[in-house]
């Protein structure tokens, strides 16, 4: 690594800018934009640099710059160098999927009507993406019974009106049949407009306008054009019915919101059209070298709206920092004026949550298809042997995690995955007794030692005999070829020596902290730092959060004992094998509180007279004293 001072550049200008980081081999590794270049340089070569903006100094070894006039300019030339670069430490989006759109020709005399997955051509109005092909051909194949406008290609539609014979679409009603002049051009562009009308815009001023021409073909005796309006008004109808218009009518916007987790994030785009949502797309980002200062949401909307018209309201779960800048932009590429707005409030703050928890969801299909697919699990497994010199696949991983509430109510976590997948038959849990004073080292040191010195009782057990006695292997006998911690430092010396003073030397051992996703090595003072994009990172990562959600439904169900072993030791009245009993069938404070003396009073031991005087006793106690059962905080009365 280049030590910054070496390329820290002087006589720097004020004016605002775009910069460049480059890396030892020429290649730009950040792009960024200032509105005074000279401020926003130096302070890349201070001493109170945040981890990652550290990583990516350290790793360049020179910067230039590019003086603009304005900083919707700097915005401009920063994302097309962010395009045409790809920088590690810029916001990268991982979209693999190509979108359908519902397009309309508007530049041909006849207009067309098709499915397009480009949003390039010129004079081509567009409506979507839409996140699934089945809704778009469902929408398409609706609109072409109300609005029946050519959907041929041009060399289908010179055939036709070369032969005067109009195509199978005509026959049954799904055309207009321009070619053969059943419509003339105008007749046939209103049919367009008013089917762009109708995608726009709510379409119930188009069934008003189309019931008083049925009316008025019907006066005049044109029965048969009567007919067909009267059909186009049913279908109508039944599209605006089956819409999902759950929003208010005057609602027209983009609305952007992110999910962030520790590595990644997903971003989610809804466009939302006379309160109907209209189209969906999301993307995923590897946020491992993202600069702690980057604004996700301001690469989000230039990406977007590098090519496709702004709408006049964007709503956002955060405001970016530069987001006058963005508007400004925004509104030079509309021509009117365009607002990015974070609702407080209402309806459209609904909306942007409901946004953001499709994103969620977003995130966790994308980890899921990565972690599930046996090929990437196998890659993964032959990775991490490589990274930590393992001299065997690491087929079998145990992971640990210890969850506490400041030292109270402690317990441990064991995970297995086999092949890379999860065997929830073999995970484990520990209790450790409150009286025993553990930090969380001390706590992995016990817990490593409790689970080895099983296998150690039963790895040379005859498995013949167990199998012939109707049992199998003990769980215990089987030894992991690694063993991961959550932890640092700390939590990997601990793990070590707990193995050590068993004598056990044949297991492999590190830990993944969580501030850095560093991998940690007994004894070594440096870590190992995986590829942020490498399918073992991922692999580590997903066994980690396992044990960490194993244990932590353990800790809540293990506090909501305790508490209710504390609620019983005030209800006067009851012994300890009352006491026990009761808490063997409740076992949480909220199920008694919400059983009827008659439940109570079925208990061994707990007759109707003692059942009533628990439930009275216990709503006594509740009146004065309330508990927040997921924290188990003290809240006033």
């Amino acid at each position: 690594m280049a030590d910054p001072k070496s390329y820290r550049p002087s006589n720097l200008p004020t004016e605002p800018g775009v910069y460049r980081f480059f890396d030892k081999d020429d290649k730009v590794i950040y792009v960024g934009k200032a509105k005074n270049i000279k401020n926003r340089l130096n302070s890349y070569f201070g001493s109170n640099l945040q981890i990652k903006t550290r990583r990516m100094v350290n790793t360049a070894n020179r910067v230039d710059w590019v003086v603009v006039n304005t900083e919707v300019e700097a915005l401009q030339l920063e994302f097309t160098w962010i395009k045409q670069y790809s920088p590690d430490f810029n916001v990268q989006f991982k979209d693999d999927k190509s979108y359908p759109y519902l397009a309309i020709d508007l530049s041909a005399d006849y207009p067309r009507l098709f499915i397009s997955r480009s949003k390039k051509m010129p004079g081509v109005k567009y409506f979507g993406p839409y996140s699934h092909a089945w809704a778009l051909r469902s929408t398409f194949e609706t609109l072409i019974k109300i609005y029946p406008v050519r959907t041929c290609s041009e060399s289908n539609f010179q055939t036709a009106k070369r032969n005067k014979r109009q195509c199978l679409l005509g026959d049954i009603g799904k055309c207009a049949a321009p070619c053969v002049d059943w419509v003339n051009i105008e007749e046939h562009k209103k049919l367009v407009k008013d089917m762009v009308q109708f995608l726009e815009k709510s379409p119930e001023e188009i069934s008003i306008r189309i019931e008083k021409e049925m009316q008025a073909a019907a006066n005049d005796e044109e029965y048969e054009k009567a007919a067909k309006l009267r059909d186009q008004l049913e279908a109508i109808n039944k599209a605006f019915e089956s819409t999902d218009r759950f929003l208010n009518e005057n609602i027209d916007a983009d609305v952007l919101s992110i999910h962030e987790d520790i590595t990644h994030a997903a971003l989610s785009q809804f466009m939302v059209t006379a309160g109907r949502i209209t189209g969906s797309r999301s993307w995923i980002i590897d946020r491992a070298n993202l600069l702690e200062e980057e604004s996700i949401i301001s690469a989000l909307v230039t990406k977007i709206y590098e090519e496709a018209i702004p709408p006049a309201e964007i709503l956002v779960d955060k405001l970016p920092t530069d987001v006058s800048v963005l508007e400004q932009w925004l509104s030079e590429k509309r021509g009117k004026n365009v607002s990015v707005i974070q609702p407080a409030r209402g309806e459209k703050l609904e909306l942007v949550q409901m946004v953001k928890r499709n994103a969620n969801q977003a995130l966790i299909q994308y980890l899921s298809k990565r972690a599930n697919d046996a090929a990437v699990s196998g890659g993964a497994l032959a990775d991490i042997a490589e990274q930590l010199e393992l001299v065997e696949l690491p087929l079998r991983i145990e992971c640990f995690d210890i969850s506490n509430i400041q030292g109270t109510s402690m317990v441990a976590s064991m995970v297995v995955f086999e092949d890379g997948q999860p065997k929830k038959s073999d995970y484990r849990r520990f209790s450790i007794a409150d009286e025993s004073e553990f930090d969380d080292t001390k706590a992995m040191h016990h817990v490593i030692s409790r689970r080895f010195k099983r296998y150690l009782d039963e790895k040379n057990i005859d498995i013949s005999e167990t199998t012939a006695q109707g049992g199998g292997r003990p769980k215990f006998a089987y030894p992991p070829q690694l063993v991961v911690v959550d932890g640092g430092k700390g939590q990997v010396n601990a793990a070590a020596n707990a193995l050590r003073e068993l004598g056990i030397n044949d297991v492999a051992l590190c830990g993944l902290s969580k501030r850095l996703e560093e991998v940690w090595l007994p004894n070594n003072s440096e870590p190992i730092i995986f590829p942020r994009h490498s399918e073992a990172l991922y692999l580590l990562q997903k066994i980690r959060d396992e044990a960490h959600r194993f244990a932590i439904n353990f800790h809540r169900s293990k506090r909501s004992k305790v508490m209710l072993e504390s609620l019983l030791d005030e209800v006067h009245g009851l012994g300890e094998v009352r006491r026990k009993a009761l808490l063997t069938h409740f076992g949480s404070v909220s199920a008694l509180r919400a059983a009827t003396i008659e439940e109570i009073a079925v208990v061994p031991g707990i007759g109707e007279k003692m059942a009533k005087s628990i439930v009275d006793q216990i709503k006594l106690g509740s009146a004065e004293t309330k508990v927040d059962m997921q924290t188990g905080e003290i809240l006033d009365a």
